[in-house]
């Protein structure tokens, strides 16, 4: 065997092992959630004769004709006392949305609700900067934040405010569920993400004491909170993640309730969904490269900062498994060539390490949502890891982005007030919002047809162990590249 080839190998068997390491985090959090699922938070008694606290609610709006009437009326909705509820709607549209929502929350004034309207012809710092500005003139000592795909349920504010009376408390998040869930094989997969995402990561994190994150809506915020850990700071994609870790580092407390969701709204198209995913990812390593550093220097115990690291650099398992896609093939031409065959059972342990831990995790976190439906998600487990892989493409060039410090905007998810497929009928045609398409769903269509190759190769050669693994490949890569190319066939599911 050449050096070369010795070289290929040795990578492969290098990313396996990483892909391995981050596989393993994951049975980690489910180990930890089950191990202080019981801690509960104790509430303090609300003292007598006392006025609730003054409450604004922040509704950042870009370019929501779809969905910005829902989204205002579900808020003015909540269960609060009137005179202690501030409304800011923080309007950044260049489009409809703006006589929409101006009139909408004229509308409520005229009904005497505190509502304003707040729009900026500057999207300077964009979610971030919106948010800072209204910060500034807001009159709550707490701060609620809904993204304009969410319909916050009335009694928001009763499930969540209690848990203040605690003077450490700065942050309370709610869990999402999802008006859409069954729309798509797309939407499906995405919920089973976040649901495992929220549930198990959040919950184990939270539990165990460990630093978890805003998700930048369906919370609630002290607002002491954010302007002592410095305010929102638009240097990085995810202004949530970074002020999350500011607030931390200063010794607030977070706490999630996984039993109080908020109804949201999933993408439908794929490029929706890229962008989002684009963001995301970006976001995380840039967070990762400006306050790990903090962290490490920081007073929290290892094992938290340590922690910390695999959270924030979550994302960096995209790029381990884009060098997988490219190094697998010449692998294993080299180990046949070499009649290394049986050397093929090596790669089973690393390969489920990565897989077996994805499942479970998932499995746990539906188990622990909704006791009749975990079963049906054994089914989607394949299609995730398949979407899993089949983004990695477009999530390693986010990650490279943020490495190589290349600046982007803020770009938002379309929104677009589809729930079922009922509403798909006469309306998709007309919708303008569109997440952004790029030459990437091209060299995903190469990958599948690489990985198609691949699955002749090894079935020749008699690697059948090899097979099932790369049909999760294939699928994923063939997947994601039509549907990007041909976001119909997302919305059809």
């Amino acid at each position: 065997m050449s050096y070369l080839s010795l070289i290929f190998i040795l990578l492969y068997f290098l990313v396996l092992f990483l892909l391995a390491v981050y596989g393993v985090h994951r049975y980690l959090m489910v180990y930890l959630y089950y191990k202080y699922k019981d801690r509960v938070r104790p509430v303090k008694p609300e003292p007598p004769g006392e006025a609730p606290p003054a409450v604004t609610v922040q509704l950042p709006l870009y370019n929501e004709q779809y969905v910005v009437e829902r989204l205002i009326d579900a808020v003015c909705r909540i269960e609060y006392p009137r005179d202690r509820l501030e409304i800011q709607v923080l309007d950044d549209s260049t489009d409809e949305t703006r006589d929409l929502a101006a009139r909408c929350v004229e509308r409520y004034r005229e009904a005497g609700f505190d509502i304003h309207y707040l729009h900026r012809t500057e999207r300077t710092g964009y979610k971030a900067g919106a948010l800072q500005e209204g910060l500034d003139v807001a009159r709550g000592a707490f701060i609620a934040i809904f993204d304009a795909d969410f319909i916050p349920p009335p009694d928001f504010l009763k499930n969540t405010m209690h848990l203040f009376r605690d003077e450490r408390v700065g942050l309370v998040q709610t869990r999402w569920s999802y008006l859409n869930r069954g729309y798509s094989l797309l939407t499906r997969v995405q919920a089973i993400m976040l649901d495992g995402h929220f549930v198990m990561e959040h919950g184990a994190r939270n539990r165990s004491g460990r630093f978890f994150n805003f998700n930048g809506t369906a919370g609630v915020w002290r607002r002491e909170s954010i302007e002592a850990a410095g305010g929102w700071q638009h240097d990085t994609l995810t202004e949530d993640l970074d002020l999350s870790y500011r607030a931390q580092l200063q010794g607030r407390q977070f706490v999630f309730l996984e039993d109080v969701s908020t109804p949201s709204e999933l993408p439908v198209e794929m490029n929706a969904f890229k962008t989002q995913q684009h963001r995301w990812s970006k976001g995380s390593i840039q967070t990762a490269k400006k306050m790990l550093p903090k962290v490490w220097r920081s007073a929290l115990p290892f094992r938290y900062k340590i922690e910390a690291t695999y959270h924030l650099t979550n994302n960096m398992a995209y790029m381990l498994m884009l060098l997988l896609s490219v190094l697998i093939f010449p692998s294993i031409v080299i180990r046949v060539q070499a009649g290394w065959i049986n050397s093929f059972w090596i790669d089973l342990p690393f390969l489920c390490a990565a897989t077996v831990s994805v499942s479970l995790f998932y499995l746990f976190a539906q188990f622990e949502i909704n006791r009749d439906r975990w079963k049906r998600c054994l089914f989607f487990l394949p299609a995730l890891m398949s979407i899993g892989i089949g983004i990695c493409l477009n999530n390693t060039r986010a990650v490279l982005e943020a490495l190589l410090n290349l600046r982007s905007g803020f770009q938002r998810t379309p929104k677009y007030g589809i729930l079922g497929k009922a509403d798909q009928a006469g309306r998709w045609r007309r919708l303008r919002y569109r997440g952004i398409r790029t030459w990437l769903p091209v060299l995903e269509l190469l990958f599948a047809l690489h990985f198609g190759l691949l699955i002749y190769y090894t079935a020749i050669n008699g690697i059948y162990p090899s097979i099932p693994f790369l049909c999760l490949f294939f699928a994923g890569y063939l997947y994601v590249g039509l549907a990007s190319l041909w976001p119909r066939t997302a919305s059809q599911g």
